[in-house]
């Protein structure tokens, strides 16, 4: 793993200027994501805003462009929970590279029954972790034609308090929503970890960054009429809990310094600095199950398969 010494200053407010570079971000049309895509048109780069709902993404786009100057911010419709789409969302990016992906959306359910895709697989372990897992082989090319190509995997530290069956990857036994949540965002972390070392290896340029958001809440969150709208009630019942957590603007903060800063390396993970749940972006120690590189392969096995794609395979 990376070393946890030197990474120079970060200002949040005061991000490096990307021109000329192509980022995509997944689910930024709404929450961290939004958050995410927002600062990184601010840098000059052209943003991609992959998501299913084109009213959602045009809303969004329309709210950066009204927030940054000259803002380069597009859309591309991405379905991570059909796996059959991904190539077409590819493709459809027409570019001729990529700097960087962040795999930030995801699909958290409060309560059951447990739902399906329509490939069979578990709704949130397919959105979370095989769609982007199958994403980043189509989009392995532009990646790799990129200098240096970034994936950013975005997770949670709820991660860090569950453990993976990879006897029952998909929660079809005792299925629990928020544990199955849990352990998707665990095998999604697992595997950016894991496409690192095996970049790395197969002696690609691109490399892999895990991140985590902490803990963001919408009542923390400043206003983005229409994407996102918070009223005077909300902002007070949310200032107890600013103490502790942070809005979704501050939790895009991690995901935003895995891409533009060059002082990031492969294989790290970073998250907030205050106990991993609010403030500036930080280097963590990769540690418990995160650092299983066991756990990781067999992971990386059972995934190629489940999905029909080993990325790496497509990096050459």
């Amino acid at each position: 793993m990376a070393s946890l010494r030197g990474p120079a200053p970060w200002d949040v407010r005061r991000l490096p200027r990307a021109e000329g570079k192509n980022f995509l971000v997944t689910g930024g049309n709404a929450g961290i994501g939004y958050f995410v895509a927002e600062q990184l048109a601010g840098t000059g780069a052209t943003v991609v805003l992959g998501c299913r709902d084109g009213g959602r993404a045009e809303a969004a786009r329309a709210s950066i462009r009204a927030r940054v100057a000259g803002a380069r911010v597009r859309h591309v419709r991405l379905d991570l929970a059909d796996l059959s789409s991904l190539r077409a969302s590819a493709d459809a990016l027409g570019l001729d590279r990529l700097d960087a992906v962040v795999c930030n959306a995801g699909v958290l359910l409060d309560e059951p029954p447990r739902r399906e895709t329509r490939d069979g697989n578990e709704l949130m372990f397919a959105t979370n972790h095989l769609g982007h897992f199958a994403l980043i082989g189509w989009l392995a090319p532009l990646l790799a034609a990129a200098p240096a190509g970034r994936v950013v995997t975005t997770g949670s530290f709820t991660a860090k308090s569950v453990s993976l069956d990879l006897d029952d990857l998909q929660s079809a036994r005792d299925y629990r929503p928020k544990r199955a949540y849990s352990r998707s965002k665990l095998a999604q972390m697992l595997a950016g970890f894991e496409l690192d070392r095996r970049l790395r290896a197969a002696g690609a340029t691109a490399l892999s960054v895990v991140t985590h958001p902490g803990g963001a809440l919408d009542s923390l969150t400043p206003a983005r009429p229409p994407v996102r709208v918070r009223t005077g009630a909300e902002r007070l019942r949310g200032l107890p809990a600013g103490l502790l957590l942070q809005g979704k603007e501050a939790a895009a903060w991690p995901a935003v310094r895995a891409v533009l800063d060059p002082s990031v390396r492969g294989g790290q993970l970073w998250g907030p600095r205050i106990l991993g749940i609010r403030g500036r972006p930080v280097l963590e120690p990769v540690r418990g199950h995160l650092a299983d590189t066991a756990l990781a392969a067999r992971l990386w096995v059972a995934t190629a398969r489940l999905t029909g794609l080993d990325p790496i395979a497509r990096f050459g």
